[in-house]
């Protein structure tokens, strides 16, 4: 017979599976591609299937915020897929995702300029299973809101993004709430150009898991910790 904490311990893990943190199938790679910032997940799995919010608190964040999740697009569609985007200012280059592994025709770009239109759309967007990610750049979104789109994901299994504004923040059912600011990029020796990119990544909320703050660097398709590579430019040097 089980005993009380065996049961206890069991339906943690059911609830961590239906919040998308499930274990990978046999013989599947479970690591989306984070490095070490995806080790603070529960199970150390990035969850899929729910709701991350990023809060952009100035333009150049809402344009860094951009481009991880572009990087996090071509992680999660490497087997194909499409994705929803949708925006009102336009910031996105649909060329500029093939930089980060994604074709333009994988993505679907909606131009809204109102939040209850987007908001809707969204809502829609996220309960078709045909979808791999949705992604809205929004004002503001209230716990009502965020709860009618976890609700969606969970029967569609969807990964869905939301880039709002960082002036009023309120609680939300969001799995994980993000900050994305830019870094300098990397030196390319002495040669012309711009190198790879980086980014600041402040994991300020996590269901079951744990805060933190993290530098990364993509290159050749995945996410790299900046310590990694500052460790391996002294070793060379």
């Amino acid at each position: 017979m089980e005993s009380k904490q065996q049961v206890i311990s069991k339906l943690r893990q059911e609830l961590l599976q239906w919040e998308g943190y499930k274990p990978p199938v046999a013989g599947q790679r479970g690591v989306l591609g984070l490095g070490e910032l995806e080790q603070v997940f529960p199970n150390k799995i990035f969850p899929k299937n729910c709701v991350h919010e990023l809060v952009c608190a100035t333009t150049e964040q809402a344009a860094a915020s951009g481009g991880f999740i572009s990087g996090i697009l071509s992680l999660l569609m490497q087997q194909g897929g499409v994705c929803v985007w949708i925006g009102r200012a336009h910031r996105l280059f649909a060329p500029g995702l093939a930089a980060f592994g994604v074709q333009p025709h994988q993505v679907i770009f909606i131009s809204l300029q109102k939040d209850k239109d987007a908001l809707w759309v969204m809502e829609e967007a996220l309960k078709c299973p045909g979808l791999t990610a949705v992604v809205c750049e929004l004002r503001q979104m209230d716990f009502k809101q965020s709860q009618r789109f976890q609700r969606a994901v969970e029967n569609s299994r969807v990964t869905g993004f939301v880039l709002r504004n960082a002036g009023k923040l309120s609680s939300t059912a969001s799995a994980a709430r993000w900050q994305v600011q830019p870094l300098p990029s990397t030196d390319l020796g002495g040669l012309p150009g711009l190198g790879f990119l980086r980014w600041q990544v402040d994991l300020l909320k996590v269901r079951n898991g744990q805060t933190g703050r993290f530098q990364l660097e993509w290159q050749e398709k995945r996410f790299v910790p900046v310590e990694e590579i500052r460790i391996e430019e002294r070793q060379v040097g």
